[in-house]
């Protein structure tokens, strides 16, 4: 009975698939929805596991639709909405294989986003006077942890729980409290 359902689910997401389809977002989808698992599946797979996770996963569904951004997506939303607690600003470009560990309460605000960044619940990614923070490859923001204003956080940084960052971080460190300070270089 439990994959009937899933099935029916998923038929209901064929829009969506033929989206996918079409997109220049293509490749981006493709790594955020395998983000967590360490392989690629075939074209078959991709297909069956994205409209898996847009059925399923509501904050999947808000990036996938923040990467498809057209008349049909928003058109779509009626059917399959966005999550209402995470949000992404429109003009944020982010990399492929963004992780989403259920970022319920999330704001990303950022001229940025590089590829394979990891995001947690509660975060905050906002401007401050105008300008919008850089996120660079690889970074991990952890729970409850506010980055604002025009600074970059370098490549395979770890911002901890909690952390404000006001300042700049550079590659490969761990900042963590409020004020943020850097722990490991």
């Amino acid at each position: 009975m439990r994959n009937l359902f899933y099935f029916f689910g998923q038929l209901l997401c064929i829009p969506h698939v033929l989206l996918f389809l079409f997109s220049k977002e293509k490749e981006a989808i493709t790594k955020d929805l395998y983000a967590r698992k360490n392989f690629n599946a075939s074209k078959w797979h991709q297909v069956w596991d994205l409209s898996k996770e847009l059925w399923l996963n509501r904050y999947f569904r808000t990036l996938f639709y923040h990467r498809t951004q057209s008349i049909f997506s928003k058109i779509l939303r009626i059917f399959y909405p966005k999550a209402s607690t995470f949000i992404i600003d429109v003009n944020t470009k982010i990399g492929g294989g963004l992780q989403l560990a259920h970022p319920y309460a999330t704001i990303l605000n950022a001229e940025k986003i590089g590829e394979k960044v990891y995001v947690n619940h509660l975060v905050t990614v906002g401007e401050k006077n105008g300008k919008r923070p850089i996120i660079e490859d690889g970074v991990e923001l952890h729970a409850n942890c506010i980055v604002i204003g025009g600074i970059t956080i370098g490549k395979n940084a770890k911002i901890g729980a909690g952390a404000v960052v006001t300042k700049d971080v550079p590659e490969n460190a761990i900042a963590v409290g409020n004020p943020a300070k850097i722990i490991l270089k």
